[in-house]
């Protein structure tokens, strides 16, 4: 059982599949602290100056009050609801949303630039070229098949 595991793993960690998991991992997290750093930093500061100087994370709707202590007697302390740090994750979502969709399309064209038989500036990946030949040679084969059935 544990040696079947063991092979296993070595077979899931030989394909890549573990490092190509690891990259993306690191790849994200490093991701994560740069639209954290372009929210904070560069969005929110101009955002703020336009809405009245309103720091958005300190945004709540308050249920209750605090009430301080009388006479020895317990704090009651405040009940809030921080709508203001929700704007701010919405605010990051779009970013990272709108980014990773910059970043997909970017990535897709070079794809079909790659893709394209057609395309001499860009090598066309081997499995590519074989299905276009292959395509290209059924093609001539139904052209000729046409041609013979109206003779």
């Amino acid at each position: 059982m544990a040696i079947g595991f063991l092979k296993e793993f070595k077979e899931f960690a030989v394909k890549g599949n573990m490092i190509d998991m690891a990259v993306g991992i690191i790849i994200g997290t490093a991701f994560n602290r740069v639209v954290d750093v372009l929210v904070k930093q560069v969005i929110m500061p101009p955002l703020t100056l336009l809405t009245g100087r309103i720091q958005y994370a300190d945004r709540k709707y308050v249920l209750r009050e605090e009430i301080p202590a009388i006479e020895g007697g317990e704090v009651i302390e405040e009940i809030a609801v921080g709508y203001g740090l929700l704007i701010e994750v919405f605010i990051d979502f779009l970013v990272i949303g709108f980014v990773v969709f910059m970043v997909v399309k970017f990535m897709n064209r070079f794809r079909r630039k790659a893709e394209d038989p057609n395309n001499g500036t860009v090598a066309t990946p081997k499995n590519i070229e074989l299905l276009t030949n292959l395509n290209n040679l059924m093609q001539e084969q139904n052209d000729l098949l046409r041609k013979k059935s109206r003779n």
